[in-house]
C-alpha cells in the first residue's frame, strides 16, 4: 500500500491490463496458467466419469471430486516454506512435472479407484504450493504496485472463465474420447505450463536464504503468527466460504424450479460471469486509490443478494442475484495490494500459499455445510442464510480491518484510514 497521498489532480490513472501483457514473463506466466487451468478442469469431468464407470456409485464419483479440497489442508501447512526456500521457478517446473506424472498414471488401465484417489489427492497437495509461489513471482516480474493487482485479476479471470469453457469442453471431448484417454490431454498441458515457465521466466534466487527462516512445516505457522496478515487472509476467505452455497446446491434448486440441464447449467455460470465482469470493471476502470476504498464496502455487500432466495425467486431473478453477487468479488484487487504491502518479500510466497490452500478449504467447507443445512431447511433458506451470515462474519472482520486492529505503524493507518 503506498503511503502516499496525492492531489487530485495528480492521481494516477488505471494501468490498464495492455499494460501488464507488455511483460514478456507475464505473457509466459499467462498461458501457463491458462493450459493448465483447462487441463484440470478436463480431468476432474473425465475423473469423475471414469471411477462411476468402474465404481458405479455416484458417491466414489463426487468422493474423487472432492478430493481436490482437503489435500489443500495438507500442502498449504506442511508444505508453504518451500515457496520461498527454493528458487521460484525451480519449484513451478518441479510442481508441473509432479502434477503431469501423477495424471499420466492415471491412465494406466491397471489404475482402480483407490490409485486414482491416491494421485488425485497428490495433485491437490502440490497445487497450493504452486499457486503461491505463481503469485510470490508475480510481484517479482511486475513489482508489487498496480501491475501486480492487476496481474492478479487477470489470472483470477482466467480461472473464471476456464470454468466456462473447460466443463463444456471436457463434456464433449467425453461424448468421442474414452476418459482414461481424455486424461493424457491434462498431462499435455502440465507439461506445456512447464515448459512455458521454464523457457519463459528468469532464473530467481530462493527469496529466503537456505538457512533462514523456518522450515517448510513451519511455514504457514510464520504466516498466520503475524495478525495483520491474518486479518487480511480473513477478508478473502470469509466471502470465499458462503458465496459456494448456491453453486452446491444449483443441481437440486434447478430441479426445484423445473429449470433442466439448461438452468442448472445458467445456475453454475452466473457466479462466474458476474466475477469476471466485476474485476473487468474495477482493474480497467478503476486506479489504485478507488480500488482500496471500495474494498471494505464490497466485502460486507458482495452476499447481500443472497438475501433475495428468502422470496423463492425464479431461474431469472436467481441468475440475476448471482451474477450482482459475484460483480461483488471486485474487492481482491483493493485486498490484493494491502497484503503484498503488509508481507516481507522473504515470506511473499508462504503466504500466498497458505491464502490459496485457505481459499480451497474453505469453499470445500462451505460446500458440505450447505448441503447439510439444505437437508434440514431446503436450499432457498439455506443460501438466503449464508447469505445473512456471511454479510454479518463479513462485516465483523471488516471493522477489525477499519479499526487498525492488528495493525501498527503510520503507513498501516495512513492507509486504512483512507478507506
Amino acid at each position: 500500500m503506498s503511503s502516499v497521498q496525492q492531489a487530485p489532480s495528480a492521481r494516477p490513472r488505471p494501468a490498464g491490463y495492455g499494460r501488464v501483457f507488455a511483460e514478456r514473463e507475464f505473457r509466459a506466466v499467462f498461458v501457463a496458467h491458462t493450459l493448465s487451468m483447462l487441463g484440470v478442469i478436463v480431468s476432474e469431468i473425465a475423473l469423475s466419469v471414469l471411477v462411476y464407470d468402474l465404481t458405479g456409485s455416484a458417491l466414489m464419483s463426487a468422493l474423487v471430486f472432492a478430493a481436490g479440497f482437503l489435500p489443500y489442508v495438507v500442502g498449504g501447512t506442511l508444505l508453504a516454506g518451500v515457496a520461498d526456500r527454493f528458487p521460484a521457478r525451480r519449484v513451478l517446473v518441479l510442481c508441473d512435472l509432479v502434477c503431469a506424472g501423477c495424471v499420466a498414471l492415471m491412465v494406466v488401465p491397471g489404475a482402480g479407484f483407490g490409485v486414482l484417489l491416491v494421485l488425485r489427492c497428490c495433485v491437490a497437495v502440490v497445487a497450493p504450493v504452486f499457486s503461491g509461489t505463481r503469485m510470490a513471482t508475480l510481484a517479482d516480474i511486475l513489482g508489487d504496485g498496480e501491475l501486480f493487482v492487476l496481474g492478479r485479476s487477470l489470472l483470477r479471470i482466467v480461472a473464471q472463465s476456464t470454468l466456462l469453457v473447460g466443463y463444456g469442453l471436457g463434456g464433449l471431448l467425453l461424448t468421442v474420447v474414452a476418459p482414461r484417454h481424455t486424461l493424457l490431454i491434462t498431462v499435455g498441458t502440465f507439461l506445456a505450463s512447464a515448459a512455458l515457465l521454464r523457457l519463459g521466466t528468469r532464473p530467481r534466487p530462493a527469496r529466503a536464504g537456505a538457512g533462514g527462516g523456518a522450515g517448510a512445516s513451519g511455514g504457514a505457522r510464520n504466516v498466520l503468527a503475524d495478525r495483520r496478515v491474518r486479518l487480511l487472509l480473513l477478508l478473502f476467505w470469509m466471502p470465499a466460504m458462503f458465496s459456494v452455497a448456491p453453486e452446491a446446491l444449483a443441481a437440486p434448486y434447478a430441479d426445484e424450479l423445473g429449470a433442466g440441464s439448461t438452468g442448472l447449467g445458467l445456475l453454475m455460470c452466473a457466479l462466474p460471469v458476474g466475477t469476471v465482469a466485476g474485476e473487468v470493471w474495477a482493474g480497467a476502470r478503476l486506479g489504485p486509490a478507488a480500488r482500496e476504498r471500495i474494498a471494505l464496502p464490497l466485502v460486507c455487500l458482495t452476499l447481500l443478494p443472497y438475501l433475495g432466495y428468502v422470496l423463492h425467486p425464479g431461474l431469472l431473478t436467481s441468475l440475476l442475484l448471482l451474477v450482482l453477487s459475484g460483480a461483488g468479488s471486485a474487492y481482491t484487487l483493493g485486498l490484493d495490494q494491502w497484503l503484498v504491502g503488509a508481507v516481507p518479500e522473504e515470506l511473499r510466497g508462504r503466504v500466498m500459499t497458505v491464502l490459496s490452500a485457505g481459499l480451497m478449504t474453505v469453499q470445500g467447507v462451505g460446500m458440505a455445510l450447505a448441503g447439510v443445512a439444505a437437508e434440514a431447511v431446503g436450499v432457498t433458506a439455506t443460501v438466503a442464510g449464508a447469505g445473512a451470515l456471511g454479510v454479518l462474519c463479513c462485516g465483523v472482520t471488516a471493522v477489525a480491518v477499519r479499526r487498525g486492529a492488528g495493525w501498527s505503524g503510520p503507513k498501516a493507518e495512513t492507509e486504512l484510514n483512507r478507506i
